[in-house]
């Protein structure tokens, strides 16, 4: 193990304030701020005159915010806001081994909180050597991902007339059934996807030991909770009594599945806590779609619409 600081070269970045740069494409430079997410990048600006980007290769750490010790890898060259550090390593290390070090020192934020910041002791944390870096970080294929973004049918180019479309009232497309409660004293730890009224994780709150109630290829929607988040289920699931499940009445599949989804959190408005949407409501209430000529939802409009979209080739 060894300090960060006989790790790293650290000094403090640019300390530069996004409301005094001007802001562009993502063409631009990154701006790194103290964010948890999105690498850092809180926007992309425009060069500085007499302030050179720091070089890219170089990790920036947030010293202090609800994003204290958030470490990222910055591929390009960058500017940094207030309390970021920039991190360079003094012995040659791999993207791979440089995102292994991100890790390990995110895992001392806890050290950390609005009282303790990390500015003065960033490099004293505590870190394995590169010699001590497990196996598996060497054999990780980082380039996974790529190309991941890109659309299942890139070459179909599909517009919106909405004009053109026709209201349905959700029960002529579907069944609409409810969920069964099921308090935590009665869960058992399994494999089965329980559905809780949440807006994230396609909706899973737990995995149970209890059988499924619902079949999978359907359409979950809250109708308490995060009302109106809608989420499609490939697999059979177990949901709570705050969540209805609607069964197709027509072939679905997971691309038209988006489509509707999209469709039907636009309804999520007329409700909230005083005004659930419960199975009836559900059952009446009206979604626009697009039609084929006898005013049937064009189901494959929908779906090679979706395919058009980034990220669509992941679906399957």
């Amino acid at each position: 193990m060894m300090k960060l600081g006989d790790l790293f070269d650290v000094r403090y970045g640019n300390s530069l304030e996004l409301n005094r740069m001007k802001q562009c494409g993502s063409e631009g430079i990154p701006f790194i701020s103290r964010k948890s997410t999105d690498n850092g990048i809180a926007a992309y600006v425009e060069p500085v005159e007499g302030i050179e980007p720091n070089p890219a290769g170089e990790l920036t750490v947030a010293l202090s915010g609800n994003g204290v010790l958030s470490t990222f890898v910055q591929e390009r060259p960058y500017y940094t806001a207030f309390h970021v550090a920039c991190l360079r390593p003094k012995v040659e290390l791999s993207k791979q081994e440089l995102l292994y070090y991100c890790l390990c020192i995110k895992a001392n934020r806890y050290r950390y909180n609005y009282g303790r910041q990390a500015n003065r002791s960033l490099r004293e944390i505590i870190l394995p050597s590169p010699e001590e870096i497990p196996s598996w970080v060497h054999e990780f294929d980082i380039n996974m991902y790529d190309d991941a973004d890109a659309p299942a049918n890139p070459k179909d180019s599909l517009t919106f007339d909405t004009s053109t479309w026709n209201w349905f009232r959700i029960d002529e497309l579907f069944e609409v059934k409810k969920g069964k409660r099921l308090t935590k004293a009665q869960m058992t730890k399994g494999f089965t996807p329980y559905l809780g009224a949440i807006s994230k994780n396609n909706g899973i709150s737990d995995w149970i030991g209890q059988e499924p109630i619902h079949s999978g290829n359907t359409i979950s929607v809250n109708y308490d909770g995060s009302v109106g988040e809608a989420f499609y289920q490939p697999e059979p699931f177990w949901c709570s009594d705050a969540v209805n499940v609607l069964y197709p009445k027509f072939e679905l599949n997971p691309f038209i599945a988006m489509f509707l989804i999209t469709v039907i959190k636009l309804e999520k408005y007329r409700f909230n806590y005083g005004r659930k949407w419960h199975v009836e409501r559900m059952k009446s209430s009206m979604i626009k779609l697009p039609v084929i000529e006898d005013g049937t939802p064009d189901w494959g409009f929908m779906e090679r619409y979706i395919k058009t979209l980034p990220f669509s080739s992941q679906i399957s």
